[in-house]
Formats: C-alpha cells, structure tokens, sequence
C-alpha cells in the first residue's frame, strides 16, 4: 500500500515537474528529496498569511491531496491583532487562539517544524529535523521574530510578576498589561515604540489609550489638567511623528496635546534597570534615563534568522519581492507576503488581506505559463483605539495616500474616532479572522470571496 502510494506520489510529482515550468526558470530536479515529501506549493509558516494563502489555493481546485503543504514549528495560532484588546481588559488572550494542526485542511502535507535553511538552485527546503522537502513553487510567509534582547533587561523584566513592566506583543504577557493599568494609582507611566518596523505600528499608542481613558475614568488621570493628575503619561517613541500616514498622524497628534500626553520623539528605549529606562537619542546626543511606576515595552522586530541569511533576503533581511506582483525578484518561483517579505508598507492583517489575492492570482497563472498580471497596490489598515468604545479606522496605500473604505462608500472622515468602528475592532474581526479569512474567503475591504 505504502509502496504504491509512494509510485503514485512520485509519478504525480514527474509529471508536474515536466508540466509546470516558467519561461523565465526551468526547474531542476531534487535528486536527494523523497517523492513523498516532493509538492506543487510549499508555504512556510501557518500565520495569517500562510494560510489564507494556502487556503485561497485549495479553493481554485487545481490541487489535490498534499500538492500543497505548509511548514510551521507552531502548537498555536494567535490571533494576534486582538492582544490589544487583551491588554485593554476587552478579551481573554485564551479566546483568541486555536490549535494550529486544527486550521489546517487535512488536504495539506503539514510539517509541524522549523525550516533550517533554503535551497532555491535545486527547488528545496531543509526542515529543523533535516528532511529535505522539494517544491514547484515555495511561498515564504513566516512572519518577523520579536527581538526582546534589544532592550537589556526586558527579559528580566517581563517574567517577574512582581514587576511593572509588559508588552502586548507576547501572549504570555499581553494580560499582564492590563493587571499593570489596574494596579497603577499613581506615578508615571510610559509607553514605548522602537525605530524601524514593527507589527501592527498603530498598537503602542492603542494601549496607552486605553489605559488613559482607564485612569480617566476611575478619576486618577484629567486630561484638562495633566500635571495635576495623579498619574503622568508619555510616549516614548523612536520614530518622528505619532503616525507614519501625514492625515492620522495629524489627527493622533492633536489628540495627544488635547490629553496631555508628553511626546517624547526619537526616544529609543535600549534598556531597562528596575524602576528606570534608558533611552537612545538621534545625532550622538547622550542617552538619557527616566525613571517609571509603569512601562509598556515594545521591543524591536526583524526577519527570523533563517530568512535573513539565505540567498532570498534583501540587505535589510526581508524575503526580496516585487512591490507589485509579490513574486521574487530573482527567483521566479518563489513569492512572499506579510511580515516577512519586502513590500514597503504597514506589516499588519489587513495588509495581508489585500496582497495574498494578488499572490495567490500571480502563483496560479505562472503554474498555467501565464503572465503575472495582478499588482498589489501598497493597501493596509490600522484600526487605532483611542478610547474604550472608539477607533480612528486608518487606511491607506503605497506613499501614505489614505484609501478609505468607509470614506468612498459614505463620504465620511475616518480620522474621525467612532463607535461603528470600534465594533469593528472589537467583535467584527475577530469573528471574521478565525470563521472566514484563516479559510481564505476573506479578502479585506473586497469582502468575502469563494
């Protein structure tokens, strides 16, 4: 039975072999890969993007039984937009996560491991366990790692229950947030944001909001009058502007001096010493130290290693793709998206929902000897809290250029926070992440697809 299901596989994975080619690329053939572990698309990492991509293929009906296969060393999928809403007291992170091997389609070869490295001369990957796995075409969707090394002392700081300092970027930690918000009566509290990219950039200053509006509420914190509240807040960010998109950051900024919240730009936390935080100016200028009752910490983020140091990465350690198609600029049968890959803008899951069609559309025509004619347009989205039962719905497009969905369909100003939004955040997508786009029938602004 084994025998002939291996002679099956092997004769399948020949025939394609010969079938599928680009004119651009022939495909040589991978003398040390098994045929059993041989597959049309092979997608690494079950994230967002992993498998609304590998999904959306499932659904064209071109493959059958393990032609496709994702790789991912994970037990979890976190629906990692809502640790926000964890942080902010409005959900439980165990609400937001489900076994990763149950979002699989059983239609899919799943290799629950890590990639050890990439061999695109010869069409294959390494797995952790030193399998070789072939492909046709590779899809490399593995997100970005979370440096937390790059603040001294974070470590430290996070796993001490005793102590004042969290982070929303981590489901271990993403409730100790809220446990710190409630705790605090009095003192300052600073909120921090690194220079360079991260995901979801929208989310440092989401917390602090909520937070605000928390002390706001139980009468610890008067936006009208600031320093004589019991508690002082700050933003400590390594970047310029509150926002990166000229019409939010216009809206975010006056909302900042309207609440009284200290700006402190171009601050770069570096390190963490009990109750005190370093921070790195630009220029040369000396560092310099503050002294917090309550630290949220956002550390900075990069390509995993084992992108960054293959042959598919650009300088900066992204996988290096066309703006447009998705698809490497030297490799014409491998593509990316998300986090990890070069598109120059926000990393966030309403990204992802407007470049995996366009993948998926480019992926599917190449396999067919077709042009790859579908271009991405630079499309994300941040819907930002800034209060317990409001969100500033950001959306834009390549060069900062607002692209509104709620502003084309009924002429209104999503710089303007609003309740219908907050919904959205709240309940909406949540619902619609796990029931539609982990599935791939979710395509973002465009609704739902077949």
């Amino acid at each position: 039975m084994l025998q002939a299901r291996s002679a099956s596989l092997a004769c399948r994975a020949a025939t394609r072999c010969a079938s599928s080619t680009l004119a651009s690329r022939s495909f040589a053939t991978v003398s040390n890969v098994s045929p059993a572990r041989s597959h049309r698309v092979v997608v690494i990492g079950g994230g967002a993007a992993g498998l609304d991509i590998s999904h959306k293929l499932l659904r064209s009906g071109k493959f059958s039984q393990d032609d496709i296969a994702v790789v991912d060393p994970a037990t979890w999928h976190h629906y990692q937009p809502g640790w926000t809403l964890v942080g902010g007291g409005l959900k439980t992170k165990e609400e937001l996560r489900r076994p990763l091997n149950g979002l699989v389609n059983p239609k899919f070869k799943f290799y629950n491991d890590s990639v050890a490295g990439f061999s695109p001369e010869d069409n294959s990957i390494t797995l952790g366990n030193g399998d070789k796995v072939g492909y046709e075409q590779l899809v490399v969707v593995p997100g970005i790692a979370i440096n937390y090394g790059s603040v001294k002392g974070l470590s430290e700081a996070l796993a001490d229950s005793r102590s004042s300092v969290s982070t929303i970027y981590n489901y271990d930690t993403c409730d100790k947030a809220y446990d710190t918000i409630q705790k605090l009566q009095k003192g300052t509290a600073i909120f921090t944001q690194p220079a360079g990219p991260i995901k979801c950039a929208g989310a440092p200053q989401k917390i602090m909001w909520l937070a605000l509006d928390h002390w706001k509420r139980a009468g610890l914190y008067d936006p009208s009058k600031p320093s004589g509240s019991a508690i002082q807040i700050s933003f400590a960010t390594g970047m310029p502007v509150m926002f990166g998109v000229a019409k939010y950051n216009a809206a975010l900024e006056q909302l900042r001096k309207e609440r009284g919240v200290e700006g402190l730009f171009q601050h770069d936390l570096i390190a963490i010493d009990g109750d005190k935080a370093t921070f790195a100016l630009p220029d040369g200028k000396e560092a310099v130290t503050k002294r917090f009752d309550l630290l949220h910490v956002v550390p900075k983020m990069g390509p995993h290693a084992f992108v960054k140091s293959s042959a598919l990465a650009n300088e900066a350690g992204y996988v290096d793709v066309d703006d447009g198609t998705t698809r490497h600029k030297k490799y014409s049968n491998v593509w990316s998206a998300g986090d990890a890959s070069s598109l120059p803008t926000s990393k966030t899951a309403a990204a992802i929902t407007s470049q995996t069609p366009v993948l998926v559309h480019n992926l599917l025509q190449t396999l067919e000897g077709k042009a790859a004619e579908a271009t991405y347009d630079g499309y994300a989205s941040c819907p930002l809290l800034t209060e317990y039962g409001k969100v500033l719905l950001a959306e834009f497009k390549y060069g900062g250029v607002p692209s509104e969905t709620f502003g084309d369909w009924f002429g209104i100003d999503q710089a303007v926070p609003r309740r219908s939004f907050y919904y959205l955040k709240k309940n909406f997508f949540p619902w619609v992440y796990y029931n539609h786009m982990v599935k791939g029938t979710w395509g973002g602004p465009k609704g739902w697809t077949n």
